[in-house]
């Protein structure tokens, strides 16, 4: 298959790269500059963010994978807010005006989004079924999935990918986990009791190429390992990892106070189980935090 990819150069992109490439599949990815790891095999288009994607020298596709988007790990304010949902709704909304013109259209459009659409849920089991939250962030993942759907418009079949945090190496959340558990300083956040959904990175990486080659696949699916862990839980399995205690916990009052509205985001409960993603066939590797993490580290 011939593949486009936007947000190529991230730490998802350049894994998913590496698959599509040792697969046998043709790449294609578009950005504001060419990478200088990515393998060459992978081919540059530019993309200035400002305008539509001009897509007229990209070979005839198959699948196209919509990552890009502004860091949400990052501490907010005004500028940064509007950065993270333009980057997402504005974008989508190009890169689909932009394939609307091509006279041949690729088959599927495999688009990120987040399980942060369910926003702050406690303890209840959030399924693809679920309405989504109120907050910030969900509302973000509302319009980011409505733009990408509008494709279906276009005959494409459209998957939203409801990312989970993604747990890989050289990079992503763990990477910043990583320097105070290996200090000894890690511990939970908060109360410890917020649920905190995950998935392996080659987990993620496979539920994309799945998403883009299983034509009966559309609509949202979590990409969330099926054992959902408490914080508590993640800390302990984590500290278990690098062979460190992991006892020190991290009050709410002092989260916020370094890193602001963000950690809200951090601290929010979400329960969510990859329903319909295991009803789709997909077959997690990584199921159990300790495995997963024991692996990545």
């Amino acid at each position: 298959m011939n593949y486009l990819l936007t947000g190529g150069t991230g730490f998802i992109g350049r894994r998913l790269i590496h698959h599509l490439l040792s697969s046998g599949h043709e790449v294609n990815y578009i950005g504001r500059q060419r990478s200088s790891t990515l393998d060459g095999r992978a081919a540059f288009h530019l993309w200035n963010r400002e305008e539509e994607p001009s897509l007229n020298s990209v070979p005839r596709l198959d699948a196209v994978v919509h990552l890009a988007g502004e860091p949400v790990a990052q501490r907010w304010n005004e500028k940064v807010r509007q950065a993270i949902y333009n980057s997402r709704i504005d974008g989508t909304r190009k890169l689909v005006a932009a394939l609307e013109k091509l006279r041949h259209k690729p088959s599927v459009l495999v688009s990120a989004s987040a399980v942060g659409i369910y926003g702050d849920r406690g303890d209840e089991i959030l399924t693809e079924r679920s309405a989504p939250g109120k907050d910030f962030l969900a509302d973000v993942c509302v319009a980011w999935e409505r733009e990408a759907l509008r494709a279906r418009e276009l005959g494409i079949r459209v998957v939203l990918l409801r990312i989970a945090i993604v747990l890989g190496r050289n990079g992503g959340a763990l990477q910043q986990m990583l320097v105070p558990f290996r200090l000894g300083l890690g511990g939970p956040l908060g109360s410890g009791k917020q649920w905190m959904p995950w998935i392996e990175l080659d987990d993620l990486v496979r539920l994309f190429v799945f998403a883009a080659e299983h034509e009966e696949v559309h609509g949202a699916l979590n990409a969330s390992a099926p054992q959902p862990v408490t914080n508590a839980q993640f800390t302990k399995a984590l500290g278990q990892a690098v062979h460190r205690p992991a006892v020190t916990p991290v009050p709410k009052f002092a989260l916020r106070l370094a890193l602001g509205q963000v950690a809200d985001f951090m601290l929010a409960s979400q329960r969510v189980i990859p329903e319909a993603t295991l009803n789709a066939g997909f077959q997690f590797e990584h199921k159990e935090i300790e495995e997963a993490l024991r692996k990545v580290i």
